[in-house]
């Protein structure tokens, strides 16, 4: 028997592993005192179903295996790239530091959300461009599972066969589409988009004025566009968000759009509406741990108490996507065995990785967290795996008892 807490990474990849003396999150309960066998990245069995003579075994040491977090949108790894306005750091850099913060906070599978988007700077579409191509070339070498999420804004309507050619080629995972450009005569909406905006690029006042007049007479011809891009991601099998909706006809166009999530639904009507036409609404972790929207949208704990969301993402703060499952269960909104699918099961199954990740079940992805308590906090944390190789450990976790002492 190897003891797994010398050099885990160093497995061999076909090595089986049996984590034992552990309480298990399945998508049914907890299973207590239990084990679970894992060979080649999968889960192979659960409890008394194991083969205890595993090569590999794993103390849980009496803590609990929930399955890993699914994160459909999440920006924070902008702040790596540009951590302040008018500064940019070599993308290797960059995405090796936001890796090394998924995998901390519980994230196994990440959607890097870019924004394709009418800024200059960290918002444009040249950024997007060199992010893909930095991903595809690091992503072998990343601990969490990385996909692509374009968060395309509407009004940035150049080069359009070139989003419409990669999604064509399967270089895009998730597509929402976005329309941030506010209204000029809505004042409070052009401040609070102003304010992110002095955050990221550097442009005096005069030059922003004209700017956001000259975008403003692309948005017709970037609704137009948006039906074609539906169209494309349709066919490519792409998953298809909206973004920020407010109201039924927002629903209805979703609706013949074929959206399948809806991403920060403005209002309990709209959430509503929305799970009845079988979209699945995403909200905010954030949200729901600081207590409420930083731009006066729903409040996610109300929304949750209404039953009005599906999925948390990180959106901004990877942090709050770990805790916000146990803040909703000490808020008594639900038990945390349910409000965990909100980061696992039940995005797994909105962006079509139903039948592979987001549950603890024989033939799944072993993409797990093992936690010394559950007490929201992710240095609780304890170890991360991905494909069922250990990539991330807080602390040495001792090797079990000989296998004919297992008990599960």
């Amino acid at each position: 028997m190897q003891d797994s807490s010398s050099e885990p990474s160093s497995m061999p990849p076909n090595t089986s592993m049996l984590i034992d003396n552990i309480n298990v999150l399945t998508s049914d309960g907890w299973l207590e005192n239990s084990c679970v066998e894992l060979s080649e990245g999968k889960i192979l069995a659960i409890g008394a179903d194991v083969d205890v003579s595993a090569k590999v075994m794993l103390n849980g040491r009496g803590g609990y295996l929930l399955p890993g977090i699914i994160d459909l949108h999440g920006d924070a790894f902008e702040r790596h790239i540009t951590p302040r306005a008018g500064t940019a750091f070599p993308l290797d850099l960059a995405l090796a530091a936001n890796d090394a913060s998924l995998i901390a906070n519980g994230i196994t599978t990440f959607y890097y959300s870019i924004t394709d988007g009418f800024e200059p700077g960290p918002r444009s579409r040249e950024t997007v461009r060199r992010l893909l191509l930095a991903l595809e070339h690091l992503m072998p070498r990343f601990s969490c599972q990385a996909r692509v999420h374009i968060r395309h804004e509407k009004v940035n309507t150049e080069l359009h066969d070139e989003l419409m050619g990669w999604i064509a080629e399967g270089r895009i995972h998730m597509l929402s589409l976005n329309d941030h450009l506010p209204e000029l005569d809505n004042p409070a909406a052009t401040e609070r988009y102003l304010a992110g905006l002095r955050r990221r690029v550097t442009m005096d006042e005069t030059e922003t004025g004209h700017f956001l007049e000259s975008l403003q007479n692309r948005r017709n011809l970037g609704e137009d566009q948006a039906y074609e891009l539906a169209r494309q991601a349709r066919q490519a099998g792409v998953s298809l968000s909206s973004h920020d909706d407010h109201g039924l006809e927002d629903v209805e166009r979703n609706r013949i759009l074929g959206t399948s999530i809806s991403e920060f639904p403005m209002d309990a009507e709209t959430a509503k509406a929305s799970q009845e036409a079988g979209v699945a609404v995403l909200m905010g972790a954030p949200n729901l741990v600081r207590g409420g929207s930083h731009v006066g949208a729903i409040s996610v704990k109300d929304a949750i108490a209404q039953n009005l969301v599906n999925i948390l993402c990180s959106d901004y703060h990877y942090p709050s996507l770990f805790r916000a499952p146990f803040v909703a269960a000490e808020h008594g909104l639900m038990p945390l065995a349910q409000a965990w699918k909100m980061v696992s099961e039940n995005p797994a199954k909105a962006a079509g990785l139903g039948t592979s990740k987001g549950r603890i079940a024989p033939g799944f992805d072993a993409d797990l967290l093992l936690l010394s308590e559950l007490d929201g906090s992710p240095l609780s944390l304890q170890t991360t795996l991905v494909d069922g190789a250990p990539v991330f450990q807080r602390g040495k976790t001792r090797s079990s008892a000989p296998p004919v002492a297992v008990q599960c």
